[in-house]
């Protein structure tokens, strides 16, 4: 049986869902944590990366998640110019502040986790290429050792 009765929108509940067992898998058991890591990172990679290759990661991204992607969004101050990790990482850290402290570093690396594994291998590699070394060096999946 549907949870809503439109399929589009049991989707991207699921699919929204397993975005957020993942994240918490790693941040700790508080759902509504994951979503706020979620959106947070989602918007520094956003801004960072430039309204063109943004807007193709917001297309693949599920329904709901795109909502908290595109929100506060502002094209005209797109892109963020940040170079270093000290610049990038503390943009996260105040998007969560309101929420409660989370290390940004560990946030940034598995949302980026999560989107390597279900966004388009093609695009991702877009989105690391598009930042700058320091910060893909924590974005960029690592292989297992």
């Amino acid at each position: 049986m549907s949870a809503t009765g439109v399929d589009v929108f049991d989707k991207t509940l699921q699919t929204t869902n397993i975005w957020l067992d993942e994240i918490m898998a790693e941040m700790g058991p508080d759902r509504q944590l994951a979503w706020h890591v979620l959106g947070s990172v989602l918007r520094a990679v956003r801004d960072r990366v430039g309204p063109d290759l943004g807007a193709h990661l917001g297309s693949q991204l599920p329904l709901l998640v795109r909502g908290a992607y595109y929100d506060r969004y502002q094209p005209s101050t797109i892109p963020d110019k940040t170079r270093s990790l000290d610049e990038f990482l503390p943009k996260i850290e105040a998007d969560l502040e309101s929420f409660r402290p989370v290390n940004s570093e560990d946030a940034f690396r598995v949302v980026c986790g999560v989107l390597a594994r279900h966004v388009d291998g093609g695009q991702m590699a877009k989105i690391f290429e598009a930042l700058p070394e320091e910060i893909r060096r924590v974005a960029e999946p690592r292989p297992n050792a």
